[in-house]
């Protein structure tokens, strides 16, 4: 062999070599948005977990309030409808949309059971009062994780050269599952 052929042998060989390592350095960066977008799903699925789980308690609840709270219609149909609007949420963002009223209409749930001692007091009331804080608490956890999930894959997809890689397969942001403009204020309490 020439030096023409060795020549010709080292080109192809450093093609190969830079051929192979673009292919791996893209097949590493689309695993990468792989794994990150299935641990969105993950989280997701996680924070339906417990979704679920208040939306299976909400309806023992209202019942035992609605027996002391004949005259707080208004806001047991409230809490009713947005219970209702959850079951029928679709995509990821109706459902955080939905929840987010739900939690708004708990909230003021809350303050109506303030105005009845006698509820206060009922043991059953308090087992499924205490059940849905500590579900309320398990969603909070979910929540977070979720959001953590979604900003590291929205970093991800948004930083050079990933974007490009992104954008070609069809990566697109995920919705993270903020709290309802409601949540920024404190229910009004009101013993009477």
């Amino acid at each position: 062999m020439g030096k023409t052929g060795k020549a010709l042998a080292i080109a192809g060989l450093v093609i190969v070599v830079i051929l192979l390592a673009f292919f791996f350095s893209i097949k590493g960066t689309y695993n990468s948005l792989v794994r990150l977008d299935e641990g969105i799903k993950g989280a997701w699925a996680q924070v339906e977990n417990q979704l679920q789980r208040r939306y299976d308690l909400i309806p023992n609840y209202v019942e035992t309030v609605k027996g002391y709270a004949k005259f707080e219609k208004d806001v047991l149909l409230k809490v009713t409808e947005a219970r209702a609007r959850v079951g029928g949420a679709g995509s990821v963002k109706e459902k955080i949309d939905a929840n987010n009223e739900l939690s708004s209409a708990l909230s003021r749930l809350l303050v109506v059971v303030e105005r009845y001692p006698d509820l206060k007091a009922n043991q059953n009331f308090i087992r499924l009062q205490d059940e849905l804080a500590g579900t309320e608490n398990r969603i909070a956890v979910e929540r977070r994780r979720y959001n953590e999930a979604v900003r590291a894959y929205n970093v991800k997809i948004r930083s050079f050269p990933t974007n490009i890689l992104a954008g070609i397969f069809g990566f697109t942001r995920a919705e993270f599952f903020e709290a309802p403009a409601e949540a920024k204020e404190a229910p009004k309490v009101k013993f009477e």
